[in-house]
């Protein structure tokens, strides 16, 4: 049964209202996906939104007309066959969200979970939603693990993040990397990009979580999703006047295991 799990104080005085699926959030929370979650809902209350996060799982109806952002973690593979079989009754209505504009943030297994299908450990196919086209492969004895740091070009907005997967995803050619890889492994080692823009879903392995070290995506994320609900004339607070002190931070110290072993 879908129930609330986090929401802003009623006391406050709320110009908006956002509306976060976090989708199998009891069962697809790995490396402290949650973060992410209350990223969102900092973001969103800096800029005058009142915000309400739901549990959506097991056997509940994902309701496309009610969200404004759905947030999809990652989770073991034991977690994800079981999500993946649950997926199908959803299928339908998170499409109609994906290509209506809805806003998704899909990290690790989520975003796998959106493309075609991916090969666990065990070397078992698991079928994804494919709402989009990228796909997932195997690697036996070896995962990607490391700091990671990425350029989108679009934005022109660069993100820090940490990578820990086993998961060989390669895109569709409808698809756009969240960014490209200026060091680290990124989705496959091999065509220099990282995650996935389409539409208004960003996926990605980032770690960390991504959204605490990427104050930058948060925003965009939230004022994305503020703006397709109340228009694109709305005048909001700018990344400076609300968070200019949330920079991506670069540990420096640190170089990714990509690095180590080149």
């Amino acid at each position: 049964m879908t129930y609330t799990s986090l929401q802003s104080p009623n006391q406050a005085n709320y110009q908006y209202e956002l509306r976060i699926a976090h989708l199998y959030g009891n069962l697809m929370n790995t490396y402290g996906d949650n973060g992410n979650i209350l990223m969102l809902k900092y973001v969103a209350e800096k800029l005058g939104a009142h915000v309400t996060v739901d549990i959506v799982s097991l056997k509940d109806r994902f309701d496309p007309e009610v969200y404004d952002i759905a947030f999809f973690g990652g989770g073991q593979d034991y977690e994800q066959a079981i999500v993946s079989e649950d997926l199908s009754d959803k299928k339908e209505d998170l499409e109609r969200f994906i290509q209506n504009d809805g806003v998704v943030l899909a990290i690790c297994g989520g975003f796998q979970l959106l493309g075609k299908y991916y090969i666990e450990a065990s070397g078992k196919r698991i079928e994804g939603l494919g709402i989009l086209g990228h796909y997932t492969l195997n690697q036996e004895n070896n995962r990607y693990i490391g700091d990671i740091k990425i350029h989108n070009e679009e934005f022109n907005e660069t993100y820090y993040g940490f990578e820990n997967h086993q998961g060989r995803t390669f895109l569709a050619e409808d698809e756009k990397p969240l960014g490209k890889v200026v060091y680290g492994n990124g989705n496959n080692k091999e065509d220099g990009c990282e995650g996935v823009h389409y539409k208004n879903v960003f996926g990605s392995y980032f770690h960390g979580p991504i959204l605490s070290r990427n104050a930058n995506l948060a925003y965009r994320l939230v004022t994305t999703a503020l703006k397709k609900k109340y228009g694109q004339d709305i005048v909001l607070a700018t990344y400076n006047d609300i968070l200019s002190l949330e920079k991506a931070e670069e540990y420096a110290d640190v170089k990714s295991k990509a690095e180590l072993e080149e």
